[in-house]
């Protein structure tokens, strides 16, 4: 398989394991649900959702810059911002300042979409907005972290309805989506129940359905002397592959000679040709990667349906429409799906999961993060005004100092949550009981800061359990005595569980 090299890549190949885990602090919510909207970083949002959501979201959906060389995001080369420089001073090193766009551009997806891959669910698919700027280099990258395999399509989306006139050269009037499966054995993708069907389903059979007929013998599949023989029809003739040019066969039956043995009802003769039924379906259609009808929105219609959001004044240029996003959530998500935007934008990826909750009775969940300070004016004011409720968040306080011990700003509530949860995947719950951390199947688990774990420790223990894991600083307890009361010791800090 083809491996892109860029300068920097060895520095970002595993730099999502370094990034550090941050808690997220809540500052408002509007209505209740399970919804987060989180302004921040979104490689480091990314690292604080995995506790939670590893192996959870059914569908991503991800605008990312570009990188066209116009505009203004911080990885562009055209914009010296010290966020960036600082970034790639720390991470690449020296080597960044030698950086093209397109390696910093690189350097920035790649970590984050190893983190994607992380959160989505084996079943689940990720679709990513590019265009010719990056999108050869994007695939590449794809391919070596979701694997070549699990590639689905590249899907062209019709984005313009004309204009470009001044444009020099060959006007693009398309956008692509790249879309990856996480496991594409076990993704399935749902029908297109709005596909506009060109076909004339003129026959009706006995049940009243409509069908076509398609003819048995093709000559786009390629030639194969196995699949090219005689069939006697229900008429008793002889029905026959037809080669235009006996001399240069390119034509054979759809069917092998066991599949006409054994469907030999369904077929169709009208001599000289056999047919199948082609059943109308009335469930929807497969999806198609080409995406150029009006049903699927423009660009203009983006930025219209969010001017009118917004006093007739689009705050973005480039709106995705919500039509767009729509169309893709329902061919890749179930009515509780959990949805994750890490570019979120304007909050387009929200706005179409309310709607497709609104058109099919779903409980869709979202999750959106910007990095910008807009996340809270533009895009969660939008999934407001549209009514949707939601959690907003701030990236909180890293779990380690830069000594590798617990950062004092954490909260006792936070910590015990995380490492409960890490070990568990249940949320913690405070109790009675000061150091308890919480009990699940038989294992009562305790978290007792900088104390050293002893009879006198022990002593402290109210809640009885099959078996004990207990996290402090130290140990003065044998292994023998250990094992006497089922007990797992847990060095602080060096055995809480990182990501």
């Amino acid at each position: 398989m083809p491996v892109l090299d860029w300068l920097g890549k060895e520095k970002v190949i595993n730099h999502h394991l370094d990034v550090p885990f941050r808690f997220l602090d809540k500052k408002f919510s509007v209505g209740a649900s399970e919804n987060k909207i989180i302004h921040g970083d979104n490689l480091l949002a990314l690292k604080s959702l995995l506790p939670e959501f590893a192996g959870r979201v059914k569908c991503i959906y991800i605008d990312p810059p570009y990188n066209t060389g116009n505009e203004g995001w911080i990885y562009n080369d055209a914009v010296n911002d010290p966020q960036i420089n600082r970034w790639l001073g720390q991470v690449v090193g020296k080597e960044g300042e030698d950086l093209t766009r397109h390696d910093k551009w690189l350097c920035m997806m790649y970590p984050r979409l190893r983190l994607l891959q992380k959160l989505l669910s084996s079943d689940g698919a990720i679709f990513i907005s590019i265009d010719d700027n990056e999108q050869a280099n994007l695939k590449l990258i794809c391919d070596e972290i979701f694997g070549a395999q699990n590639f689905c399509s590249c899907m062209i989306w019709k984005c313009k309805s004309g204009g470009a006139n001044d444009v020099k050269g060959i006007a693009c009037d398309t956008e692509s989506i790249l879309v990856y499966a996480k496991n594409i054995s076990a993704c399935q993708f749902n029908k297109d129940t709005e596909a506009q069907v060109t076909t004339n389903y003129n026959h009706m059979d006995e049940n009243g359905r409509r069908y076509s007929l398609d003819r048995l013998d093709k000559q786009s599949l390629g030639y194969q002397p196995t699949l090219d023989f005689p069939i006697t029809g229900t008429d008793g003739k002889i029905y026959v592959v037809e080669h235009k040019n006996p001399s240069n066969k390119v034509a054979r039956w759809r069917w092998s000679k066991e599949t006409v043995e054994q469907r030999y009802d369904e077929l169709v003769f009208k001599y000289p040709y056999v047919y199948t039924k082609n059943y109308e379906k009335i469930d929807g259609a497969i999806p198609r990667n080409l995406l150029v009808e009006e049903r699927f929105g423009r660009t203009r219609s983006g930025k219209t349906e969010l001017a009118a959001l917004f006093d007739k004044i689009s705050p973005f240029a480039f709106p995705k429409p919500t039509k767009l996003i729509k169309f893709l959530l329902s061919i890749a998500t179930d009515k509780n799906s959990i949805v994750l935007d890490s570019f979120a934008g304007s909050g387009t990826t929200a706005h179409a999961v309310i709607n497709l909750n609104a058109q099919d009775g779903g409980n869709r969940k979202f999750i959106l993060i910007e990095l910008n300070d807009y996340a809270e004016s533009i895009t969660a004011e939008r999934v407001k005004r549209v009514g949707g409720s939601f959690d907003f968040f701030e990236l909180g306080a890293e779990l380690f100092d830069d000594d590798g011990f617990i950062n004092a700003e954490v909260s006792r509530e936070k910590l015990f949550d995380y490492v409960y949860f890490m070990e568990t995947h249940k949320h913690f719950s405070p109790s009675d009981e000061e150091f308890l951390l919480g009990v699940d199947d038989g294992i009562a688990y305790y978290f007792f800061d900088d104390e050293e774990l002893n009879f006198d420790l022990l002593a402290k223990i109210r809640t009885r359990a099959a078996a004990y894991v207990i996290y402090a600083a130290n140990c003065t307890l044998a292994d023998s005595e250990l094992d006497e009361f089922n007990i797992t010791f847990k060095k602080i800090p060096r055995d809480i569980p990182k990501l």
